[in-house]
């Protein structure tokens, strides 16, 4: 008789969410397998590789989902219309395949990407990590204001722990270090917070090295949050050496450059975005860049056709290759999108192909 087994799908014990205190170590994985044979199952206890954020006690997945477009339409920085419907499948999806850590921020949506992640968690035993932000707020008229003040961020925190249900956020983080004369009054507000126990952990977003080390000097920092791809690798140069240095946890935002090296995308599609999808006033997405872009998704489409992968699980991988790169955010509309992306948490690139995507980078 011959056993084949399939695929493992990992899940996690619930975890307490009142206190820090009543589950310190977060989740533990369990797997369970699926065998092709009939009536034969097969369980095959499969270890999901995972990596320590920074000097926290949460082990990460490679890939999180990002809730960025699950805020919808009609704001800023917005994707254009997105059903919460498709959102909430999206994210249950990523959890059922494998997927601990969520990250959301208030200002998505202007609160309806952390009301969309509430109710994609609710009912659900085992918890993901759940990240969320502050130092964006928004008045009645939906403008959107760099806030950095002590009571701010404060009155932020409440409101995104009201928003998600949640008792304590697992990791708290400035999303922009602006005002920057603020920056230091903003994060001892967040240590604060730590200390009160509404916050596990704390981290930064889109903070160069000087502003890292004006933190550092306050309180530890959990986490970086920066912007990278091979569109955008200029976060390699100083950033994450500084980070591999000092210890600071990595997760990176954009790995596909908002959709662009998904190999999905073309000039008709681009000219088709909505209105208010921020990505048709994005450079990255207008020529010269455009051809230059939509060449390296092509080399990255042909790379993982030879693995029978997408050209996003490639884009991923790219920067995964990064040892100062704890896990990458990746934007998730649909399940069917988790489908095509969710491959990354175990597909890595070789050598050869990672100089063969930095040749038609720099090409």
């Amino acid at each position: 008789m011959v056993w084949a087994p399939s695929y493992t799908v990992t899940a996690w014990p619930a975890r307490a969410s009142r206190m820090a205190a009543a589950r310190p170590f977060g989740p533990e994985p369990m797997t369970a397998a699926r065998s092709f044979v009939g009536w034969v199952n097969l369980v095959i206890v499969e270890e999901m590789q995972k990596t320590q954020l920074g000097n926290s006690d949460m082990d990460l997945t490679p890939i999180g989902v990002g809730a960025w477009a699950m805020g919808g339409g009609g704001w800023a920085f917005a994707w254009g219309p997105q059903d919460d419907d498709q959102s909430i499948s999206a994210i249950r999806r990523a959890l059922d395949r494998g997927v601990n850590w969520i990250d959301t921020a208030p200002v998505y949506g202007l609160g309806h990407s952390e009301e969309v992640v509430a109710r994609a968690l609710e009912g659900r035993p085992n918890k993901p990590y759940v990240f969320t932000k502050c130092a964006r707020s928004w008045n009645e008229k939906r403008e959107i204001q760099k806030v950095l003040k002590r009571d701010s961020v404060r009155r932020e925190c409440e409101d995104s722990l009201r928003r998600l249900k949640v008792d304590c956020i697992d990791l708290y983080q400035v999303h922009w270090p602006e005002p920057d004369e603020d920056l230091e009054e903003g994060w001892e507000a967040l240590a604060r917070l730590k200390e009160e126990g509404k916050v596990r952990w704390t981290g930064v977003s889109n903070c160069n090295v000087a502003q890292l080390e004006r933190c550092r000097k306050i309180a530890p920092i959990t986490s970086l949050q920066p912007p990278y791809s091979a569109v955008s690798p200029e976060t390699q140069e100083a950033l994450l050496p500084y980070c591999r240095e000092h210890g600071i946890g990595v997760i990176v935002y954009s790995p596909m450059k908002s959709g662009l090296l998904a190999g999905k995308m073309t000039r008709e599609r681009v000219a088709a975005l909505p209105e208010d999808d921020f990505r048709r006033r994005a450079p990255a997405f207008q020529e010269p860049q455009l051809t230059r872009n939509l060449a390296l998704a092509d080399v990255m489409k042909e790379i993982g056709a030879r693995h029978g992968r997408g050209a996003g699980e490639v884009a991923i991988a790219w920067t995964l290759r990064q040892p100062a790169v704890t896990g990458a955010i990746v934007g998730m509309r649909s399940a069917e999108q988790v489908d095509g992306v969710v491959g990354a948490l175990e597909f890595r690139l070789s050598a050869e192909e990672i100089v063969e995507i930095d040749s038609a980078r720099r090409g």
